[in-house]
């Protein structure tokens, strides 16, 4: 399995991006993919999920600024991100980590570098 993450640069408050993150070596559409961030002297935090039927999670910090989506055809997974704050401020990884569970519209465990298939990064720098 093999993912590579782009798209990440610098860019002013209330700015936008998109990441894309190319996945070989699996099914995309037949798997679970999530985004997840690591700020720096931080831990890794969960930031959204896209499940098997498109369903999507994410989390309380970025719901209504961020979408996850993907094109199957293309075996591609994508993160739109609007609305920048500085707090956005991260490495983001893709990875087909699992959670411990999902309920309500977020996702719940803590993303472990271990488990699963992870990309290399892109980094997100918010700031004015």
């Amino acid at each position: 399995v093999r993912l590579v993450e782009s798209g990440g640069g610098f860019v002013q408050p209330g700015g936008s991006l998109r990441l894309s993150c190319e996945v070989s070596g699996l099914t995309l559409r037949m798997t679970p993919m999530n985004w997840v961030r690591q700020a720096a002297g931080k831990g890794i935090e969960w930031v959204t999920r896209i499940g098997t039927y498109s369903k999507t999670y994410y989390a309380d910090s970025v719901k209504g600024r961020f979408t996850i989506s993907r094109d199957d055809a293309q075996s591609t997974l994508y993160l739109q991100m609007n609305s920048l704050e500085t707090e956005d401020t991260a490495m983001y990884f893709c990875t087909n980590w699992k959670v411990r569970y999902c309920t309500l519209g977020r996702c719940f465990g803590t993303p472990d570098r271990a488990s699963g298939d992870w990309g290399q990064g892109t980094q997100v720098t918010v700031s004015s």
